[in-house]
């Protein structure tokens, strides 16, 4: 014991007797020299005494899908250190494959009486889902926020990325290099996020190609799963129609659009293109690093936190929807079109 307090005294510049008062929580301290020694007591590893310890301000539920796709830990590491830095303890329930629905998930946070819940790419925003669940979640007096979707039908405040500006840079680099027959991989069209980024695709294509929506919704749009095994069919698909790029609503389905042309002995960038969404942990690392879609996680992570803790704190910000805007981030998987090499 005598060891431990020379070595907390000598960490945060004070007497062992000063340490001794703070640990048996005895007044005649100052604040900022009591912040010291709990300071010392971190960074030596040691624990703080039950009393010392920070009280939760509440529990906070977050609940995401699947933690295959790195984006969504990502996300989760965002949120959960912003509620961490506000006192709340994050209480994580994912969403598998055969495990809990939403729903469960749900249930079970509310019964251990968080203070509010953040539905990352939940059933908010799948169009064919019944949205009355929120409504009741409401009616309980549980604060939540929505992120990655967005529904007339609840109330609450929703975070997203600009999914339509996301594919305006994709297809916009890609036509600058030269790609006329570019391609867009991605999820099942019940999704909000997917529908935006057809809108988005579509519209882009019609001005800078000159394309008809018809033709580039049945030839150029192919939907798949947000798996590796998706973007390699989704892209097995649109290279077959001729495609020379393939813009993919995620990095994930990027690699696989990698590996669809990899097997058809074609090299990605010299005989084809391929951007990605998200721009995951290490994606900058692959091979060929992907060129992707920033999504903006950090300012999306925060900005649900501290748009959770204003409702919670009872000043709800306004019922709308807060579009942040990604940025489009070049790397070594994209190239001038086959055939147009004199393009840089």
């Amino acid at each position: 014991m005598t060891t431990r307090l020379a070595d907390i005294a000598t960490q945060a510049g004070v007497s062992e007797a000063t340490v001794s008062r703070v640990l048996n929580g005895k007044p005649g301290v100052a604040a900022t020299t009591r912040q010291s020694v709990l300071a010392a007591l971190d960074v030596l590893g040691y624990e703080r005494p039950v009393r010392l310890r920070q009280r939760s301000a509440g529990l906070v539920g977050l609940i995401t899908p699947e933690l295959e796709n790195p984006i969504f830990p990502a996300l989760a590491q965002v949120i959960g250190q912003a509620l961490t830095r506000q006192g709340y303890t994050p209480v994580l329930a994912t969403q598998t494959p055969g495990g809990s629905t939403e729903d469960e998930l749900t249930e079970m946070l509310v019964d251990r009486g968080v203070a509010g819940i953040i539905f990352v790419s939940g059933l908010h925003a799948d169009t064919s889902a019944d949205m009355q669940r929120y409504e009741r979640l409401r009616a309980q007096g549980v604060p939540f926020v929505l992120v990655d979707g967005f529904s007339p039908k609840v109330q609450a405040p929703f975070i997203s990325p600009d999914d339509r500006a996301a594919m305006s840079l994709a297809v916009t680099h890609l036509a600058s290099l030269g790609h006329t027959r570019i391609g867009l991989a991605l999820g099942p069209k019940r999704f909000v996020p997917v529908q935006r980024k057809i809108e988005g695709f579509v519209r882009t294509m019609q001005e800078l190609l000159g394309l008809e929506a018809a033709v580039i919704e049945t030839e150029l749009v192919q939907h798949s799963l947000y798996t590796l095994e998706g973007g390699q069919a989704a892209a097995t698909a649109l290279m077959d129609r001729g495609c020379t790029a393939v813009v993919c609503a995620s990095d994930m389905m990027a690699l696989g659009a990698i590996r669809a042309a990899r097997q058809r002995g074609l090299d990605v960038p010299r005989d084809v293109s391929v951007v990605g969404f998200d721009d995951s942990p290490l994606i900058a690392f692959t091979d060929p690093p992907l060129t992707t879609i920033r999504k903006p996680v950090p300012a999306m992570g925060q900005a649900a936190v501290r748009t959770l803790l204003e409702e919670i704190g009872g000043t709800p910000a306004p019922h709308s929807e807060f579009v942040f805007m990604p940025e489009l981030v070049v790397r070594g998987s994209t190239a001038s079109a086959p055939g147009d090499r004199s393009r840089t």
